[in-house]
């Protein structure tokens, strides 16, 4: 039906799609995300900080990570080289007290320092071996910034 006709004028329908609407409510939502985005802030991660422990552990067992990923472990004056993959099982051989003993004896402590530049994948593989042997007690050795 091309033309529909009242009352002696000819009128046609208008077959396209008004987009004065459409570009209005668009311009008013560009408004609002303009206006409150400067508003929103950026989500935070809120991470720990370092304080001072009440006393320093006695006799601790250090697992050293160097630049070049070579593990070493130190109890007292010893030190012996080892792998990522060993290290729980030379850590217990080292000191049986690591693992939870006796219900009144506390175990040893196992920290672990790490080079800053070395992946953080090797640090966690040590920390997950040393759960899976049954260490208990496993800190990390931190450098305050002052």
């Amino acid at each position: 039906m091309p033309a529909v006709s009242s009352r002696g004028r000819g009128r046609r329908n208008i077959s396209e799609i008004n987009m004065v609407p459409f570009i209005d409510v668009m311009l008013v939502l560009l408004i609002i995300f303009m206006v409150t985005a400067p508003l929103i802030t950026p989500s935070m991660i809120a991470l720990p900080k370092v304080g001072r422990a009440p006393a320093q552990p006695q006799n601790p067992v250090q697992i050293l990570i160097g630049k070049d990923e070579a593990v070493q472990l130190k109890l007292k004056s010893t030190t012996q080289p080892t792998t990522v993959a060993n290290v729980a099982a030379d850590v217990v051989r080292l000191d049986p007290n690591v693992k939870q003993g006796q219900p009144g004896a506390t175990p040893t402590p196992v920290v672990i320092s790490a080079d800053k530049s070395i992946k953080y994948e090797t640090v966690v593989k040590v920390m997950d071996n040393l759960q899976k042997a049954g260490v208990v007690r496993v800190g990390l050795s931190v450098q305050t910034g002052k």
